[in-house]
């Protein structure tokens, strides 16, 4: 059975998971933390679980999602993955950041590119890697289809999604991500997102409304 801890770092209120089995290995999603504080957090959470870091994961590139993955990185001595069409951000964080008045230090490199990879594995643990573009040109979704767990990243909120007004951003793409790589998974499906709380599929289709004014013909998300 797969094991889920959210831990909320940095000003941007960012979701970060630890996720592992019963094998105890463990992949950090969207490391967000920022400061000594929010490692210590992480790392005491790590090991007060007797957790076995082996990947850290990125939906996408944005600074608030890559905050504490250099630190992951020097701590553990693990890989990072990401699509290599996000690298950009990773070049442009300190600016971004800037523009928010978060300090963002070293940036990782990319050591795994998600571009084209079918799957991430650790433990018995397989997540399907697919391709959620619009939020940034590289964004994925992680997908464990036996217990039916979603990371959405910034595609998808609960009753919201993902900005597509930044660099990189399109509108079209992340409803087409959305309405045919998302929603088809099936309503019962559990969506951990990059910020807020969590959702399900079923939720979204009902009540968000950019799901339902396109479901409802109300707007063509092709353009």
């Amino acid at each position: 059975m797969l094991k889920i801890a959210s831990l909320t770092f940095n000003p941007i209120q960012e979701n970060t998971y630890v996720v592992w089995d019963d094998t105890l290995e463990c992949i950090v999603v969207d490391a967000g933390n920022s400061t000594p504080r929010e490692n210590a957090a992480l790392q005491e959470f790590i090991e007060r679980n007797g957790l076995k870091p082996v990947l850290a994961v990125n939906t996408h590139g944005h600074f608030d999602h890559t905050l504490g993955v250099e630190f992951l990185k020097q701590t553990y001595g693990i890989p990072f993955a990401l699509s290599a069409k996000d690298a950009f951000l990773l070049d442009g964080a300190a600016l971004s950041g800037g523009i928010y008045g978060v300090h963002v230090g070293k940036m990782p490199s990319i050591d795994l590119d998600l571009d084209g990879q079918a799957e991430i594995r650790f433990g018995h643990t397989v997540l399907q890697v697919i391709p959620t573009p619009g939020h940034t040109p590289g964004h994925v979704s992680l997908y464990e289809p036996t217990e039916g767990i979603l990371f959405t990243g910034d595609t998808l909120f609960r009753e919201s999604i993902g900005r597509t007004d930044l660099p990189g951003g399109d509108y079209s793409w992340i409803m087409r991500s959305i309405l045919e790589r998302l929603v088809p998974l099936g309503d019962r499906v559990r969506v951990y997102p990059g910020h807020g709380p969590e959702t399900t599929i079923g939720h979204e289709t009902l009540y968000n409304p950019f799901i339902v004014e396109v479901l409802n013909n109300e707007v063509n998300y092709k353009g």
